[in-house]
């Protein structure tokens, strides 16, 4: 079974990324065998309909299922309309996102968990200019954010259960560790001239 899932670069061990219509890459699985083709989402720039255009592309590339952090209404209807079934609130990495899925751990969403055009960067921004993509702008932003959003999630959802919300808070802590290094070691390429 083929499987989409939104990432912040293109490997398993990249982290999933928040924003499905901006997302920097999409990494499609195939869950039998673990094989993944890490495919750039080319919608990342638009300036409105990247939740629509993000989904028509993932359908033509036979995805039966996507697993992202956020997903709008947009996105959200274009996907279902198209029979593929989207798993919300994934943090970590690629590869666990997937493992949780094919463990059967993950139920399917019936609507989206944020408003139209959430990843636009309105308050928290998109991060353009940060750099981990060698300057070609690939960010380090959590899409837009309020302040009672706490982390980077968005405001109306809610972990089930209290071991739920601790597992979602230790991702999103390995998450933001592995997002320090990256940083640390990218400042470190630029200061010696890499």
């Amino acid at each position: 079974m083929k499987v989409a899932v939104s990432s912040t670069g293109k490997t398993l061990e990249s982290a999933v990324d928040p924003r499905f219509g901006r997302c920097s890459w999409f990494l499609i699985v195939e869950t039998g065998d673990m094989t993944s083709e890490a495919l750039s989402n080319e919608s990342v720039a638009l300036g409105g309909g990247a939740g629509i255009q993000s989904a028509q592309f993932i359908v033509s590339k036979g995805a039966t299922a996507v697993l992202t952090g956020n997903c709008g209404p947009n996105a959200m209807s274009a996907l279902s309309a198209a029979g593929v079934n989207v798993i919300l609130g994934q943090t970590g990495t690629v590869r666990e996102a997937v493992e949780r899925f094919k463990k059967g751990e993950l139920p399917s969403a019936s609507k989206a968990n944020v408003d139209a055009h959430y990843g636009m960067g309105a308050g928290g921004g998109m991060g353009r200019g940060m750099g981990m993509g060698g300057g070609m702008g690939r960010g380090m932003g959590r899409g837009k954010q309020t302040a009672d959003a706490g982390l980077s999630g968005p405001t109306n959802t809610s972990p089930s259960s209290k071991a739920e919300e601790i597992r979602l808070l230790k991702d999103e802590a390995q998450d933001l560790s592995r997002k320090m290094k990256e940083i640390e070691e990218r400042i470190g390429n630029l200061e010696h001239g890499e």
